[in-house]
């Protein structure tokens, strides 16, 4: 049982997290072993995102102190929280690949969901998982680059060889 000023470390923990993140990813670990735990926070850390765990009703008053009507204690179960610093998409695809490889051998280990601290909105877990099997931002562009060049080469492609056609009538 933590005493008084345990539980404000906790908040004042939670409200500097908070502070610093844009988006909360919410994990049930029941039944997780530590040795996991320390892969997903080695696997968190190098994509920028934090994991912590913190009482749920401590959670919800460091939200509250920092302006946001949310309640993790609608969650039943044992609940982490990733705190991610940067945007989601950035670290998504990271969170998600240390889920998939942590839950092939712990069956209940699930992501609750993500709150967006920026919009002050809640993602489903599905909603998250669609988000992370998307390409990275730099794919992304790659693939716009090729479609926005595909017409524009075709045409050169006719030309050269409408060019081609005039040089041999000549």
């Amino acid at each position: 049982m933590l005493n008084k000023a345990q539980k404000r470390q906790q908040i004042d923990l939670g409200l500097a997290k908070i502070k610093k993140s844009r988006c909360l990813v919410f994990l049930d670990f029941s039944g997780v072993t530590m040795e996991e735990v320390k892969k997903l926070k080695t696997g968190l850390r190098k994509a920028g995102a934090t994991f912590q765990v913190i009482k749920k009703r401590l959670l919800k008053l460091a939200m509250k102190e920092a302006g946001f009507d949310f309640d993790p204690l609608q969650f039943d179960l044992q609940v982490g929280t990733i705190f991610v610093p940067e945007d989601l998409t950035s670290v998504a695809a990271a969170i998600y690949k240390s889920w998939k490889e942590i839950s092939k051998t712990k069956k209940n280990f699930k992501i609750l969901g993500v709150y967006n601290l920026a919009e002050k909105s809640f993602l489903a877990p599905e909603e998250f998982v669609t988000i992370a099997k998307l390409p990275g931002r730099e794919a992304l562009l790659g693939m716009l680059v090729s479609v926005l060049a595909g017409p524009i080469r075709a045409f050169m492609y006719v030309l050269q060889e409408r060019s081609k056609k005039v040089a041999e009538v000549k």
